[in-house]
């Protein structure tokens, strides 16, 4: 089996398009989590593609792996 490399999908809006706080912490989406890097990569790809209208909205991949297990080593994401 695999080693997990478990990954985080989520946004917001931000107060500032150049910056990464947000301008409301009760209105996060939260896409999923995702088992790899390609599968939260697509995921954020549809996220950020449906508000790429607005400046202020922004997705983020967060690698939960590494905040989990912060020694071990990845080959990709």
């Amino acid at each position: 089996m695999a080693k997990q490399l478990l990954h985080l999908v989520f946004g917001g809006e931000l107060e500032d398009p150049h910056g990464t706080t947000f301008a409301d912490l009760e209105n996060l989406d939260v896409v999923g989590i995702y088992p790899d890097y390609d599968s939260a990569l697509a995921a954020w790809r549809g996220a950020a593609q449906r508000t790429v209208d607005d400046a202020h909205m922004r997705y983020f991949v967060v690698h939960l792996h590494r905040l989990l297990d912060p020694e071990a080593e990845d080959s990709k994401g």
